[in-house]
């Protein structure tokens, strides 16, 4: 697993990328916050308990409104682990997959343990939050996957008939590896998909949502980001499904007014692909962020991963002044969200004057030890 140099960053090249790194990370939490109240009901019943027009902001789940699933723990487990691979990179121990992996290990500690352990000097600082240490309807594929310390691989995956949208929304900060080539991106969220969702539908989705969100967070067009991720699945072994799901996601735009009706002929059984293919169209037709996500969510299939998954394309797009305040205002988490997707971006952007052969900043170290 390599990189290509990165860019040379300037100031305003910097706080673009701040801004896109902060607009996919929150993305996906207010997406999923939105579609966490709704995501076992079909639309019936969504329109039965929230009104004709559905789910129109934040509602109660979990105890309260803006409440967050596994998906928007484990995204944030995936950025922690980018850093740490990032950080450890010094030490010519290269293997990013590794990495992520250790960083979901950490994250399926969160689903056991009634809170940090402080004993356990390697966690760094987000493994130590404690309003993570809840369970939010993690999929089973989830703890059967890291319910052990063997890492699951796209040769010998975890969950060889797993094919559910979770490791595609867990997939976004991949693509803000603006420093990478397409490619690369791409399989390492496959290879860090595989982990728990084995079936090729599962982890090429999530390599193929990650190419797109690097397109956005590079400054491509949405459309534009999509044409290349499709170029790229070509050349892989079990894209078919995928490109399929992205190729109806692009025609049904061109059919009119987007309709609940139509977010269910493309969600299908509401496997990744299809998943990703709903995120893909709802974000192309959108007039602005909250309409993009009120049309995920209101909709027969999984609720929060259409949502997180839009909403991770639609931040990386437009970055965080696009995402509805009020919205952001309730969301659980915030704090730690924002603090992650900072230092996310200053490792990107300024990781040689945190640790190097120059020096290193212990407090930094700290925050993300090299030695898990």
């Amino acid at each position: 697993m390599g990189a290509t140099a990165g860019a040379v960053w300037g100031r305003t090249e910097q706080q673009d990328f701040r801004s896109r790194v902060r607009g996919t990370l929150l993305g996906v939490a207010v997406g999923d916050a939105l579609g966490a109240p709704v995501d076992t009901l079909d639309i019936e019943n969504i329109r039965a308990a929230y009104g004709a027009e559905g789910v129109l902001g934040p509602a109660s789940a979990y105890g309260r409104r803006g409440a967050v699933t596994h998906l928007t723990q484990l995204t944030l487990f995936s950025t922690d682990g980018l850093i740490r691979a990032q950080v450890r990179r010094d030490t010519g121990a290269w293997h990013p997959p590794t990495d992520v992996h250790r960083a979901y290990l950490r994250w399926a500690a969160t689903q056991r343990d009634w809170g940090p352990d402080e004993r356990r000097k390697d966690d760094g600082w987000l493994a130590r939050e404690e309003w993570l240490y809840v369970r939010r309807s993690p999929a089973r594929a989830l703890l059967m996957g890291l319910g052990d310390e063997t890492m699951g691989t796209p040769e010998t995956p975890k969950n060889p008939g797993e094919a559910g949208p979770e490791a595609a929304v867990r997939s976004a900060p991949f693509g803000l590896l603006v420093g990478w080539e397409p490619q690369l991106v791409a399989q390492l969220a496959v290879e860090c998909a595989a982990q728990t969702h084995g079936h090729p539908a599962g982890y090429v989705a999530a390599g193929a949502y990650a190419a797109i969100v690097h397109g956005l967070a590079r400054g491509e067009s949405l459309d534009g980001a999509v044409q290349r991720a499709l170029a790229l699945l070509a050349a892989w072994p079990g894209h078919q499904p995928v490109s399929d799901a992205l190729q109806r996601a692009l025609g049904a735009v061109r059919q009119g007014m987007p309709t609940p009706a139509r977010i269910a002929e493309l969600t299908g059984d509401g496997t990744a692909h299809e998943v990703v293919g709903v995120a893909v169209y709802c974000a192309l037709v959108a007039e602005d962020v909250r309409h993009g996500l009120c049309l995920a969510v209101n909709q027969d299939g999984p609720s929060a991963a259409a949502g997180a998954l839009t909403g991770g394309l639609l931040g990386a797009l437009h970055g965080e002044t696009a995402l509805p305040p009020a919205w952001l205002a309730e969301l659980e988490g915030r704090p730690t969200i924002l603090e992650l997707a900072d230092d996310f971006a200053m490792e990107m952007t300024q990781g040689p004057a945190l640790h190097g052969p120059a020096g290193s900043s212990p407090a930094w170290l700290a925050r993300y030890p090299r030695g898990a």
